[in-house]
């Protein structure tokens, strides 16, 4: 790879930039300074050093996993809130997608790709990864209004606007204003609309897990490559 293209990879400088940088002396290759922006580095054998430090590009996909906290977007430009991927320190991070987005008020899991076909196995519903949210609800139900809110969500129910019912899924309730939702499914505001349903609105939502992936160890913002064992299980 031309050097003035690995320095940009691995610090998101412009092109331009990096050649700036180089002209000035301050990129060393194998401990020699480098001033030829053309030279070409091998990405994996070569020492490639800016300012003392050394730089690296990924060299394959990257599996990233990230506690989303409040206030952030889950798209790929800032409009309103600054992005996930700014909580998220590697190289070319607009190169990155998002599988199963979070609304901005929403905290919980997410899985970050460059892997286009893996982010679609995660998201497809036929793939049947099972997402489970933590939510809290703006008015307490009794005995009579959970269970019948647990039966009629196991069936299946038709929400306002949609042609077809959700796919059966699982509601637990931890008390009379705080309960647990798995599903395959990601309709857009999915659980905002289910609770809808039976006329209660959420006041925090937070998605827990994704398929095998939990936030074990994860502090709200904090993120993490995903082992190969749990990249190959979706």
């Amino acid at each position: 790879m031309r050097l003035d293209k690995f320095v940009s990879k691995a610090t998101e400088l412009s092109r331009k930039e990096s050649k700036k940088i180089m002209h000035a002396g301050e990129v060393m290759v194998n401990e020699q300074v480098v001033k030829d922006p053309g030279l070409h580095v091998d990405i994996v054998n070569d020492e490639v050093m800016w300012g003392g430090e050394p730089l690296s590009v990924a060299t394959g996909s990257r599996y990233i996993l990230l506690h989303k906290p409040e206030g952030f977007e889950c798209t790929l430009k800032a409009k309103e809130y600054p992005i996930v991927t700014e909580l998220i320190a590697v190289p070319e991070l607009g190169s990155l997608r998002i599988a199963g987005r979070l609304d901005v008020d929403t905290t919980g899991a997410l899985l970050i790709s460059d892997d286009g076909g893996w982010l679609h196995r995660v998201t497809s519903p036929k793939h049947e990864h099972a997402k489970t949210y933590e939510l809290t609800l703006a008015d307490a139900m009794d005995s009579d209004a959970q269970a019948n809110a647990v039966k009629e969500v196991a069936e299946g129910i038709l929400l306002e606007g949609d042609h077809e019912e959700t796919k059966p899924a699982v509601l637990d309730f931890i008390d009379d204003t705080h309960a647990r939702l798995t599903l395959e499914q990601g309709k857009y505001h999915q659980v905002k609309r289910m609770m809808g349903y039976f006329g209660n609105r959420v006041t925090e939502l937070h998605r827990s897990s994704i398929g095998h992936i939990n936030l074990e160890g994860l502090e709200k913002g904090d993120s993490r490559f995903l082992t190969p064992d749990e990249v190959a299980k979706f």
